[in-house]
């Protein structure tokens, strides 16, 4: 029979029992707050409190679950974007930090290209809905739209907006296809689409390989199919003076940058890099109509 434990000396053993599986420490942490219902401030505040014997088994199987590959974030339901906290499942992809730059790029460049114009705005493949509902909050004269192929997806994503009260209409559909049958057009265009080359796969860590959906991270031999469909359908549906931004994989910020400038040469184009110095967002701005 299992014997009641502090929190401290759960959290120990959690600690220790990732470490020698060379698992991420902070995530026993995280788990053990979910199930305590705390926050940091509170946990450490409580470190001699013991933990009823029920509770601590329910946290003991969860931490075995890590060492099985499973996310933290799927176990605890939810992962934080933008200082806000975002459902997350196995029907799509956990936000990562690096979205948050394409965000702020987004914002930034809104700003000068347009200043604080009333626009639209569509965030193609939105997943969880991270970028639109971010967007929708952050930029209150930003009329937003929404994309995805995944009914699921679609769920989770409509639960996150309602959650944080964004005003977000959604569609089904393959990237910008729903809107091309509408014949609907937008002043900024932005997508963090599946860029993994099919190469990758095995070397993928294996709760992104096993735990997060095919549909989200895989694009192709080269990682670049989702851009060249979609520079290829911005054509019927963005206005004359946009803002176009994709998150990237890092190496493949040169090739999307060519690919859009090549589409549309009236336009300026230019490759961030994140905090890690790595290539990861291509804006595309300006003028998009073609000189006759």
């Amino acid at each position: 029979m299992a014997t009641s434990r502090t929190i401290h000396e759960a959290l120990r053993w959690a600690s220790s029992f990732l470490e020698e599986r060379k698992l991420e420490t902070m995530a026993g942490e995280w788990l053990l707050r979910h199930h305590l219902g705390v926050e940091r401030a509170g946990l450490f505040a409580r470190f001699q409190d013991e933990i009823p014997v029920t509770l601590f088994e329910a946290f003991q199987q969860d931490v075995y679950m890590l060492a099985k590959g499973y996310p933290v974030q799927h176990l605890i339901g939810h992962e934080e974007f933008f200082g806000r906290p975002f459902k997350v499942s196995g029907d799509v992809l956990i936000p990562r930090p690096e979205t948050e730059e394409l965000i702020i790029a987004v914002l930034e460049r809104r700003k000068v290209l347009f200043g604080h114009a009333e626009l639209e705005a569509v965030d193609v493949g939105t997943g969880s809905g991270i970028i639109a509902t971010t967007l929708s909050l952050e930029d209150k004269w930003l009329r937003l739209s929404a994309s995805d192929l995944s009914e699921k997806a679609l769920e989770m994503a409509k639960q996150n907006a309602t959650e944080h009260q964004a005003d977000i209409t959604f569609y089904q559909g393959d990237l910008l296809e729903p809107f091309i049958q509408m014949g609907k057009q937008f002043d900024i265009i932005v997508s963090n689409p599946p860029y993994i080359p099919e190469s990758d796969r095995e070397s993928l860590a294996i709760h992104v390989r096993e735990h997060e959906p095919e549909l989200a991270l895989f694009a192709g031999r080269d990682g670049l199919d989702c851009y060249r469909k979609l520079t290829h359908q911005l054509k019927q549906v963005v206005k004359p003076r946009a803002l176009v931004a994709f998150e990237v994989g890092a190496g493949q910020g040169e090739a999307v940058r060519k690919m859009l400038q090549e589409a549309f040469p009236n336009t300026d184009t230019e490759v961030r890099l994140d905090i890690n110095k790595k290539d990861r967002i291509v804006l595309a701005y300006g003028n998009f109509v073609e000189e006759l």
